[in-house]
């Protein structure tokens, strides 16, 4: 059974540090690419970064650049969102996502991606 698996999320204080992990059971992650998206009621997810598993090449929305860092372990199937500095508009529910790709473009958009973990709170707050 194809499963993805977010680590608990939490509160931090404004310019505090969380790190998301990003678990794949019952698929190996050699050719997909894992993306990181995120959503707050009332508004569209949004993606936040994504990384090949195959290259490590990566990808960061603007509003996250210098901020936030993915990384990949492929031996344990996981991939890793640092974020620090958060501010209170990082506040939302963030969700890890898988997408088959063999290279090229990658895959930016949410209609790419059909494995998503359950998601996990992030709230930054003082």
């Amino acid at each position: 059974q194809v499963q993805l698996v977010e680590s608990e999320g939490g509160s931090v204080q404004p310019g505090g540090s969380l790190r998301l992990s990003c678990k794949a059971s019952g698929f190996t992650l050699d050719y997909y690419a894992i993306g990181w998206f995120r959503q707050t009621p009332g508004k569209e997810r949004e993606g936040v970064s994504l990384i090949s598993m195959k290259d490590g090449s990566t990808y960061y929305a603007d509003s996250v650049v210098g901020r936030f860092f993915i990384s990949r372990d492929n031996a344990k199937n996981t991939v890793y969102l640092q974020m620090n500095s958060l501010k209170p508009e990082d506040t939302s529910v963030y969700y890890c996502a898988a997408a088959t790709y063999y290279g090229g473009s990658p895959p930016e958009r949410e209609y790419e991606y059909d494995n998503w973990g359950r998601g996990t709170q992030v709230t930054v707050s003082s």
